[in-house]
């Protein structure tokens, strides 16, 4: 029943745009609630002026730009293509003509609202998961069409889609769905042949570091499917309370997950209630009033590495900026301004407050995804790219980034 309300709840936000209105920051870190730093942490020998990589340069993108929607929900970057899923239409952006090329479904494209997007990296086929409508494949310049009616799709309510060697994983709203492009075989994951308790798939990511296809189930935490063996293994929350976290650091922060990226040597969850990170050993939760992040209520995630990750929520871009040294970074847009700040936190406690003469498109984001040092990022309102000029993982000391900011506001 309650997943029933809640499918209305985010159609009739979809409908009415009520989930897009623009939000106010979160709340910020409060230095008493501040936990002890975990295993591997550490802030000795530091000082404010040790600082993460701040994205200080973004531009964005609407419809005026040629994209075929504002609400975005998938973001791929591939070489130099942006693909982009949005509410009513598919784009890809060219990085060296800075052109769109628009599908949407007049155009041959089989559903309008795309919601993930995956590119096989030997074809070069694009996969799309279709929010209602499927599965689509974009090959050569063509698309088929895989739904509930001629395929072994479990469910046409697709959230996500990855490509894992020969196979296509989708998360669907009836159980996940794997297609092998060789043998064109269909397997279907339930509460029958996998650890669901719910069956309600939101999330699919592939690692290749480890081999491993990894879940996100909406009430039944993250699965973690090993690829030669075919087992699974299972992330649940301990303490097995739907609203509270009543003993910290025990495991996922709560079953209802969003996303499970694993990226060197750290599994990264997320979920409404905060994200957390399991290195095979300890795991660590991250609250918005403890590090500073925008938000505990957490669309998406994507990890750089073991040590960064991106978060994306409903009132701001969140990053766990240098998790060895407890150091993060929140971007805001001021209002309907382009304008915007990102704030950075250690230990809870605000450390800089960079102003930004343009900032990500919106507050609300669901999708974001890495271009080499660049990201790109699919908000409420458009397309945004954060040029990471001068990058670099962790935290420096008087970085280059502050320097070029601090002498353009002296002249």
């Amino acid at each position: 029943m309650w997943r029933a309300v809640f499918l209305w709840v985010m159609a009739w936000l979809l409908a009415t745009g009520t989930a897009w209105a623009e939000t106010t920051s979160g709340e910020k870190a409060s230095g008493a609630q501040v936990p002890k730093l975990a295993f591997g942490q550490s802030v000795d020998n530091l000082t404010d002026d040790d600082l993460p990589y701040v994205y200080t340069e973004w531009e964005n993108f609407t419809e005026e730009d040629g994209l075929p929607n504002d609400h975005i929900f998938a973001v791929r970057c591939a070489g130099e293509k942006v693909w982009v899923g949005t509410e009513n239409g598919l784009a890809c952006y060219d990085k060296k003509t800075r052109k769109f090329t628009v599908w949407r479904e007049k155009d041959g494209l089989p559903w309008r609202a795309v919601t993930g997007i995956d590119v096989d990296p030997q074809t070069g086929d694009v996969w799309l998961a279709l929010f209602g409508g499927g599965v689509a494949r974009l090959s050569g310049g063509r698309f088929d069409h895989f739904h509930q009616l001629n395929s072994g799709l479990v469910n046409n309510v697709v959230y996500a889609i990855a490509v894992e060697h020969d196979n296509v994983w989708c998360a669907t709203t009836a159980g996940a769905s794997r297609y092998n492009t060789t043998t064109k075989e269909w397997t279907i994951f339930t509460e029958k042949n996998a650890p669901m308790e719910e069956i309600w798939n939101y999330n699919v990511f592939y690692s290749p570091e480890v081999n491993k296809v990894f879940l996100a189930v909406w009430g039944s935490g993250c699965l973690e499917f090993d690829v030669p063996t075919e087992k699974w293994k299972v992330y649940l929350d301990p303490d097995r309370e739907m609203e509270i976290d009543l003993f910290r650091d025990d495991g996922i922060i709560h079953v209802i997950t969003t996303a499970a990226n694993y990226v060197g040597g750290a599994l990264w969850v997320s979920t409404y209630f905060g994200q957390c990170r399991y290195d095979g050993r300890y795991w660590r939760g991250f609250y918005a009033h403890e590090t500073g992040l925008p938000s505990d209520f957490t669309n998406a995630l994507r990890a750089r590495s073991g040590q960064e990750c991106w978060m994306c929520t409903d009132k701001g871009l969140g990053v766990v900026a240098d998790y060895a040294t407890d150091t993060y970074v929140s971007y805001y847009r001021n209002g309907d301004d382009s304008s915007g700040r990102a704030e950075v936190f250690r230990q809870g406690r605000k450390i800089k407050e960079v102003p930004l003469e343009t900032s990500i498109a919106h507050n609300f984001i669901i999708a974001m995804d890495f271009d080499g040092d660049d990201v790109w990022v699919g908000t409420a309102k458009g397309l945004s790219h954060g040029i990471g000029r001068g990058y670099y993982p962790g935290v420096r000391r008087q970085p280059e980034w502050l320097n070029k900011l601090n002498s353009t506001s002296e002249k």
